[in-house]
């Protein structure tokens, strides 16, 4: 009869005859050196892939929301493209270009009647509208909140003082404002068809607070676009 085997040095024997605690321990802090030459070649390109794309993001986004710098000023068209639409910062509520004025997007339409007369309606403030949609509403909709003031942010930021479209940015900015008050006010207004709708903005400066002794104008003043033509198939599909 042949002696049993006797155990190696080092061996730990488990009278339940499970894998030893120390030995799996071991095996888990190799971690990626224990994986095959292959795999650990994926997994560094994998890792320094994201490395690189975290850094390219966190960039763009510095030089988006930081002060004109050479570098956003020699590469400020790559930067836009970039972080618009899907990245986009708005940090003006803090310092040290607070917001200071109220800004209303008002619009108005030209209407074509049944016998071929024309009549121009009053302007209707849309942002007065978004607003009594959010008053006491604890879940406001990202729409009436957010749409139409980005869209005014989105065209005064791509056209000159002259209301001339500086690209196609521009254009595209002419055509998402144009639809959204298509959008608010319908194909048919007053009993006629909308042939042209006007757009202009209101702002207000806040006042200053009751303990300052600096004294604001609030007087509104008000910014007029040209005359857009419309028809029915500036109203957005489905509505």
């Amino acid at each position: 009869m042949e002696p049993a085997a006797q155990p190696r040095r080092g061996d730990r024997e488990r009278p339940d005859g499970r894998e030893d605690a120390e030995s799996r321990e071991d095996v888990s802090r190799q971690g990626v050196m224990a994986l095959p030459p292959p795999a650990r070649i994926a997994v560094a390109i994998a890792l320094g892939a994201v490395g690189v794309f975290v850094a390219v993001h966190l960039a763009m986004v510095f030089l988006h929301i930081a002060p004109s710098n050479t570098l956003s000023r020699q590469h400020g068209e790559v930067v836009e493209e970039y972080v618009y639409p899907e990245f986009e910062q708005n940090w003006k509520l803090f310092a040290p270009n607070p917001l200071q004025q109220n800004v209303a997007v008002h619009a108005r339409a030209e209407v074509r009647k049944p016998d071929g007369a024309t009549e121009t309606t009053g302007w209707v403030d849309l942002t007065a509208m978004d607003v009594e949609e959010i008053r006491g509403n604890l879940f406001p909709s990202h729409t009436a909140q957010n749409e139409l003031r980005r869209a005014w942010d989105f065209f005064t930021g791509s056209h000159d003082d002259r209301h001339q479209p500086n690209g196609v940015r521009g254009e595209l900015s002419e055509e998402y404002l144009k639809r959204i008050v298509m959008l608010r006010f319908g194909p048919e207004l007053n009993g006629g068809e909308i042939t042209r709708v006007q757009v202009r903005s209101a702002t207000t400066p806040v006042a200053s607070p009751p303990w300052s002794d600096e004294s604001t104008s609030t007087e509104t003043t008000y910014q007029e676009l040209p005359w857009w033509s419309v028809d029915r198939t500036d109203v957005p599909e489905g509505e």
